[in-house]
């Protein structure tokens, strides 16, 4: 593929009107090999030998030494740079050795464990004696495989649900697995982030402490894409000290990066004089991408175009069909769709066909994100910004798997943070500043785990002490309500329950409400805490799961059950909240450039008087509805901000209000928070309150009981944070704001807006461009 010359016919187009923003070359680079210290042993060699696999990579070399000398690792590198040798290797190499010895892999999805597992199995070569019993343990693990599995695999290969709820409580029909762990594989560490990697730190930690009970001691050995902090994130979800492996020797071909920014919308009096509208609202990048994977795929160009919806999967494919049927069938049939819904085998069949070349184009959701096998496809489509940097690297490395040319195209939403990224390209290109965060020490996380962990064996108080400062104190509520009781240093469980059921690893503790499919025998297909379920599943909400969309039919409260029907709808819904803070407990209050910043203890009280239907893609409003919801009210952490008293008497004088500058701070403040921390914009709320310090403040809060260190991490960062959402206003080139700056508008993929008195209206662009010019100069 001649990169050059497809961008040269791409500007010939029809459709094209000048949306190329920019076009970042990144060149190959040559592979780095390297020997491990001690060779690997001859049967080793041979195998590799046998994949055509004639050497290691610097970074595989060295993982091997390092886990050699006992030390758990923490491997970071890119996209198809050989990873999975880095721990099947030392795995392999300890089985030669050890035959009883076992192994642990986990990873975040049913469909990547499937997919590593055929992996390990063509390391298995029985002339060479390297075969060993390798399998699955999930929910699609028949009954008659799991004891197999148990009972004799030397690898089991499970997710972090199954090991919480289906493997530690059983630990004693366990025992030989467990009195034999010499190693923990944790794949995509990066992906456990937030309310998940919080829980998973304290499976690890019950994991270890099982471990000490049989005896072993295993070493840990995680991957992770490109994120600020992977050490340090790895030793807060596996508990240990672990050593960076960053030197990534894999070789990669010249690869294209394309930042696509569909054009402004034609006003009417501008379209008749053929002019563009400067900022407002975008051509649908769901239509741009429809446009270019017909050409691309036209051209024999292999791609894949990754969406955030079932739905967008599904219009996309349709669209490039029909675009494609009155030049080939043949064409129109090589396009496909891949998202989360299909069964199995028919996910598996799409995998094979993309491998063997037989697709030519497939619209996906980020089912195919992680590292499944899909072999080296040509081009890659990232329909809108897919929220972290980490995600779009990961997306990206999809296209040039070999050392053929690749491109990459980036296709802008009209919101802040893509067109943000639209006017900064540079900020693609360099060091991720993202941060993963965790906290599992929060007692609203670990209460769930204590007593998990009491239900498993006799929790002794030196052991609580190493589930966080706050174990002892909710072991003693735990024992006012009892469910555990204290007997000569220990504590035991004193109930009946099975706890591992009742602690759900994607929610934090309180009330958790079940959504059920009433078309489908009231299948369960989730859970949501309290908060996020009176904002996502109220009566007559749109509910997107794994990228379907399913109606609200009505929520129960008294039953805390959703019943929700599957339905392709065109529009999502938007909850307008009204939100009032409240400051408990200040920990910080410091000068800042005249002004205050702080941080501390805050409660949110919010209600949803009604909601807003919006359609998918273009935004349009399609009407409101009434709610008749209880207050919600939100014990967390905050960070305020409260502007210098010269700057609001300034604004004052301009005929500007304080309070609508904030706002529109509060709405980009929000979008660009995920630059600097490892979140989603639903994971952080902002308010704007003049009740708690006299005059108008800022707050932004972590949406979770007790918070999840998102506000925290802002603290650091807030003066560059400040910079980039006055970046982001500056360049949108609207005269009043619009979604791409102050207006902030809900991504398509979004079905709910967290905070939308804030956040629900375009307020005025030009007061908060007075008080961040005066604040930043």
């Amino acid at each position: 593929m001649d990169v050059r010359e497809f961008l040269a016919r791409l500007r010939r187009q029809a459709f094209f009107e000048g949306q190329v923003a920019h076009v970042q070359e990144l060149p190959a680079r040559p592979p780095v090999f390297e020997a491990p210290r001690e060779s690997l042993p001859p049967v080793l060699r041979e195998v590799l030998g046998r994949l055509g696999i004639s050497g290691l990579y610097s970074h595989q070399a060295t993982a091997v030494d390092l886990v050699r000398a006992g030390q758990s690792i923490v491997v970071v590198t890119g996209t198809a740079s050989g990873k999975t040798l880095c721990y099947t290797l030392p795995v392999v190499e300890c089985l030669l050795e050890d035959p009883r010895a076992t192994m642990l892999f986990l990873y975040p999805t049913k469909a990547l464990a499937q997919d590593q597992l055929r992996g390990l199995t063509r390391l298995q070569f029985e002339d060479l004696g390297t075969t060993f019993l390798a399998g699955t343990y999930d929910g699609d693990t028949p009954q008659a495989l799991r004891r197999k599995v148990r009972d004799g695999a030397g690898v089991v290969l499970t997710n972090p649900d199954m090991l919480h709820q289906g493997i530690l409580p059983q630990h004693a029909r366990w025992n030989r697995f467990f009195s034999n762990l010499r190693y923990v594989v944790i794949d995509e560490v990066h992906a456990y982030r937030g309310v998940f990697g919080s829980h998973l730190a304290n499976v690890m930690r019950r994991l270890r402490r099982i471990c000490r009970h049989y005896g072993s001691a295993p070493q840990f050995i995680c991957s992770s894409a490109t994120i600020a902090n992977p050490k340090e994130h790895a030793e807060r979800v596996c508990g240990l000290p672990m050593t960076l492996v960053d030197n990534d020797g894999s070789p990669r071909g010249p690869k294209w990066f394309v930042l696509w920014n569909p054009p402004p919308l034609k006003t009417a009096a501008a379209g008749a004089a053929g002019n563009w509208r400067v900022g407002g609202d975008r051509r649908s990048p769901l239509g741009e991408a429809m446009q270019l994977l017909s050409v691309l795929v036209k051209e024999g160009i292999q791609t894949i175009a990754f969406v955030r919806t079932r739905l967008a999967a599904e219009l996309i494919l349709r669209g490039v069909r029909d675009r494609l049927r009155p030049v080939s069938s043949r064409l129109a049939d090589s396009v496909q769709a891949y998202r989360g819904g299909y069964l199995p085998e028919e996910r598996r069949e799409i995998e094979r066909r993309l491998a063997e070349g037989e697709i030519l184009g497939v619209a996906s959701t980020n089912a195919l994100e992680l590292g499944i096998d899909i072999g080296s496809l040509d081009a890659c489509l990232l329909v809108g910004y897919p929220g972290s940097v980490a995600s779009l690297w990961q997306q990206a490395g999809r296209a040039g798997r070999g050392r053929e040319e690749a491109i990459v195209f980036l296709l802008a939403q009209n919101a802040p943070m893509d067109q943000y990224l639209m006017a900064h390209e540079g900020y693609l290109f360099e060091q991720s500043p993202e941060q993963a965060v965790v906290d599992p020490d929060n007692p609203h996380i670990t209460v769930g785990h204590l007593k998990c962990a009491a239900h498993e064996l006799p929790l002794r108080v030196e052991e609580a002490q190493g589930f966080g400062p706050y174990a002892e104190t909710v072991l003693e509520i735990l024992e006012e309500d009892h469910l555990v009781r204290r007997i000569e240093g220990n504590w035991y469980w004193a109930s009946t329950e099975y706890p591992a059921a009742q602690v759900n690893l994607r929610n934090i503790a309180g009330p958790v409400f079940t959504i059920q499919d009433e078309a489908d025998g009231e299948r369960v297909i989730g859970t949501l805490d309290e908060i996020s379920a009176l904002s996502q599943l109220h009566t007559h909400a749109v509910y997107l799961h794994g990228a379907e969309t399913y109606f609200v039919d009505r929520l129960d409260l008294e039953q805390k059950i959703a019943f929700v029907v599957r339905r392709d709808l065109d529009y999502y819904t938007q909850s307008v909240q009204t939100s009032t803070i409240g400051i408990e407990e200040t920990e910080l209050d410091e000068e800042y450039r005249g002004g205050r910043l702080g941080y501390g203890d805050v409660t949110v009280t919010t209600t949803i008087p009604m909601f807003k239907k919006i359609r998918f893609h273009s935004r349009d409003s399609l009407g409101f509805e009434q709610l008749e919801l209880p207050p919600q009210i939100l014990e967390t952490v905050a960070i305020w901000f409260v502007p210098p008293e010269s700057l609001a008497q300034r604004l004052r004088a301009e005929g500007c209000l304080l309070g609508e500058a904030l706002i529109g701070i509060a709405n980009v403040f929000v979008e660009v928070a995920p630059l600097y921390v490892l979140c989603d914009t639903q994971d952080i709320g902002a308010v704007v309150d003049s009740h708690n310090l006299g005059r108008e403040a800022l707050f932004v809060h972590d949406r979770y009981p007790g918070g999840m260190g998102f506000a925290r991490r802002c603290l650091d960062p807030f003066d560059a944070m400040l910079r980039t959402v006055a970046e982001v206003i500056r360049a949108c080139g609207c005269a009043d704001g619009c979604p791409s700056c102050v207006g902030s508008a809900v991504p398509p993929s979004a079905m709910t807006d967290l905070d939308s008195a804030v956040r629900g209206r375009i307020p005025d662009k030009r007061a908060a461009r007075l008080l961040l010019d005066g604040l930043l100069g």
